[in-house]
């Protein structure tokens, strides 16, 4: 264990060497539908991810790092505007609905850095409404928001009946549209780009966006057989259905709900639970070839490494499929930052939200944020600063159905179209599977929430009006 009066000593000594380069390389790199569950330790599920245990052994683990919401079912849509325009949810939203012109005005994030010297590089993953391909200097093969799937990937799979998918199967396409896992695409086109940085003067930030571990889910076999069903946890918040399903739009006309069986049973979360584990490890390989040829090309040295993922996913917690929810295996998602000279295996456990990343990498590359940016920087809590936290409590929303607010290890859930408000305390139930909203001994601290998240509503231009269902919110 570090001693404590050693910390801020090493602290100063990790910038120091950080900033030794005036702007250092960026490797940004984004994965799809993660949840903070396959992160860090002790893991809550059980994920085989040694690429990502490494880099977390040498970096720096934010643990409770949020995307902010959604204005729709594809959440990644949301998160991923707000991460490469800096506005928040609301805002973010608007700036999705101008036409495309009006959209071009705007410069995203790696058109900034590019204007600082950076070259920009982009492969995988954008699914942002205007065109890659003229926001960043270099592309390659850019995707789509998920692979295409079949009617076999859906409800599924029946115990004692036959299943028609195969996650291994090639021949179904997905991930293997084109002849090989898009996985092993975006790692090699990534690792083609670093082996040319020598040839560079100037500084690169590379947006390496994968699609995995998105449904379908799908991975070579060998993958699959690390994890047979029959040892495969079911998750601690197990329920055959989610009680207000219907009403927070999260019931069987959702894409996500529909990929498993209505009402849930063990088994089938086992299966999705299994492809999950498996098409993850599939991706930590590639994750993997990508740090690899990192340290081979002689950049290790001058780059700052970030990962998160654009929002988490439920996989059968809560009696729940998707990422459409206020549920900590939905709202929070991994984010590491590794640097040179960074102290090895620190954890931050204040809240940030996951778009964060953009700013804190304008800071570090002496690019001055956007008016316009509602996301902090996170270089002073980088450097120890404790007082520098930016947020006093965290805000969720999912379309005009769902709201949540946490706070001091307090979240309070609000269904308005149910009439029904959930509290958890997640300091002390991580699964979130006592709702202490009906219990009187919290009764002012449910109200207390109730009217923090409307004022925070307010302040980010929410349009979802809560004191129509609860008029105390509104005092």
């Amino acid at each position: 264990m570090l001693p404590l009066r050693l910390l801020p000593l090493l602290l100063i000594a990790f910038f120091e060497t950080a900033h030794c380069v005036e702007k250092p390389n960026i490797l940004f790199i984004i994965t799809d539908d993660q949840t903070y569950e396959t992160f860090g330790q002790p893991k809550q599920m059980e994920a085989q991810t040694p690429n990502l245990d490494n880099l977390a052994a040498r970096g720096i683990h934010f643990t409770h790092a949020y995307n902010m919401g959604s204005w729709g079912a594809a959440v990644c849509i949301a998160s991923r505007t707000m991460l490469l325009t800096g506005k928040t949810l609301w805002q973010a939203r608007e700036w999705a609905a101008l036409d495309a012109r009006e959209r071009n005005q705007l410069h995203l994030w790696p058109q900034l850095l590019e204007a600082a010297g950076y070259e920009t590089y982009i492969s995988g993953k954008w699914h942002v409404s205007v065109a890659a391909e003229q926001k960043f200097r270099f592309s390659r093969n850019i995707r789509p928001g998920m692979p295409k799937d079949t009617p076999e990937a859906y409800q599924r799979p029946v115990e004692g009946k036959p299943d028609l998918w195969s996650a291994s199967d090639a021949g179904l396409g997905g991930f293997w549209e084109g002849g090989r896992h898009w996985s092993e695409v975006t790692a090699g086109d990534a690792v083609e780009f670093i082996s040319h940085a020598r040839e560079r003067t100037a500084p690169f930030f590379m947006y390496i966006a994968f699609n995995a571990p998105h449904d379908p889910r799908q991975s070579p076999a060998v993958y699959l057989d690390r994890f047979p069903v029959e040892h495969v946890p079911v998750p601690a918040s197990f329920l055959p259905m989610y009680p207000h399903a219907r009403n927070i739009g999260c019931g069987i006309e959702l894409r996500d709900e529909r990929l498993a069986p209505f009402p849930r049973t063990e088994y089938a979360v086992k299966v999705h639970r299994r492809e999950y584990l498996a098409i993850l490890a599939h991706l930590d390989d590639q994750i993997g070839r990508v740090l690899r040829a990192l340290e081979t090309s002689g950049e290790a040295g001058q780059t700052w490494i970030f990962l998160t993922s654009d929002h988490g996913l439920a996989l059968g917690s809560h009696g729940l499929m998707g990422k459409q929810n206020m549920y900590e295996h939905s709202l929070r998602v991994p984010f590491l930052v590794a640097a040179p000279g960074a102290v090895e295996g620190r954890r931050i456990d204040a809240p940030i939200y996951l778009q964060d990343a953009m700013p804190t990498v304008l800071d570090l590359a002496g690019v001055k944020t956007p008016e316009t940016t509602g996301f902090h920087s996170l270089l002073p809590l980088l450097r120890g600063d404790a007082s520098a936290h930016a947020y006093s409590a965290i805000y969720g929303a999912y379309m005009d159905k769902q709201r949540a607010i946490i706070d001091g290890g307090w979240k309070l859930i609000a269904y308005p179209d149910a009439r029904v408000l959930r509290l958890y305390h997640c300091a002390s139930d991580p699964s979130e599977i006592e709702d202490l909203a009906g219990d009187p001994a919290h009764r002012e601290r449910r109200m207390a929430l109730l009217r923090k998240l409307a004022k925070l509503q307010r302040q980010l231009g929410d349009p979802l009006d809560l004191a129509a269902t609860w008029p105390e919110s509104s005092l």
